[in-house]
């Protein structure tokens, strides 16, 4: 059995000029990488963000987080002109001002009714 002290190099071998610019290269593109990745993250708009253009995204409190509900053409006509988005349930409550944004409901529909 054989115990290793002392430095991780055991050789005690410093890193060439090449060998540390190429790791300073590895080491900045990662970083770059890294950096790009986030304010894509940040900046990138969202396809579920707005409903417009015939589109609906609702978005509900879930057991898991969030969920979210999106329709487009006629399944958006349909699920706006449902028995989901009357009374005052949750999902109606939600969905009604998403319908009308989408233009698929009377501004007026947006209030709910008393």
């Amino acid at each position: 059995m054989s115990i290793m002290f002392g430095r991780m190099n055991p050789t005690n071998k410093r890193l060439t000029r090449s060998q540390r610019r190429t790791m300073a290269i590895i080491c900045a593109a990662i970083l770059l990488f890294f950096v790009g990745f986030g304010i894509w993250g940040a900046l990138a708009s969202d396809p579920y963000s707005k409903s417009a253009n015939g589109c609906v995204n609702v978005t509900l409190p879930s057991s898991t987080g969030g969920g979210v509900l999106h329709y487009c053409g006629t399944d958006a006509r349909n699920f706006c002109h449902s028995a989901n988005v009357v009374g005052q349930s949750q999902l109606a409550v939600r969905a009604r001002p998403q319908c009308v944004l989408a233009g698929l409901l009377p501004s007026a529909s947006a209030a709910p009714s008393p």
